[in-house]
């Protein structure tokens, strides 16, 4: 197998070796994330296994350069925000979406927050849960806001 086969056209085994070969060339270079939806085919590499926000805590916390997130846009997206700026956050499969995090954007909430600041006096704050695209964190970070998970909402509220 050379290095310009395509992924596609690698079978599951060559794929592993490359892999394996990958994490013990990079060594504590190389982080990889495994949410806990992923198929064991993918599971079985991860260096750390858990939901969206963890992983991403994990992300930040960890010393490696490079970190492969297993799992949707929006956790690679939270990972990255909470990573210093010299470490380098990848997903495999970057079509890889979640339908819940593309229900609302930025501009959605951007009019959703519009229409309802008017007729509270005391202020409106938004929430957005983890599940939510990077940009739509960022307008309710700047609106004072915070981001809800299932563990802190509670909390949150």
């Amino acid at each position: 197998m050379s290095a310009t086969t395509r992924y596609e056209d690698r079978t599951d085994a060559e794929v592993f070796d490359a892999i394996r070969r990958a994490k013990e060339t990079l060594g504590p270079r190389l982080t990889i994330l495994g949410h806990h939806y992923q198929r064991d085919e993918v599971i079985q590499f991860a260096d750390y296994r858990g939901d969206s926000l963890g992983l991403s805590q994990q992300a930040a916390a960890t010393d490696a350069k490079y970190i492969v997130f297993c799992g949707v846009s929006f956790m690679a997206e939270t990972a990255a925000i909470l990573c210093a700026p010299e470490q380098v956050v990848m997903q495999p499969v970057i079509e890889a979406l979640c339908p819940m995090a593309r229900m609302a954007n930025a501009r959605d909430a951007a009019l959703a927050w519009e229409a309802l600041e008017p007729l509270h006096a005391g202020g409106v704050v938004p929430i957005t849960y983890q599940n939510s695209t990077a940009d739509v964190k960022a307008f309710v970070g700047r609106q004072g806001g915070a981001v809800c998970t299932s563990s802190n909402a509670r909390t949150i509220f």
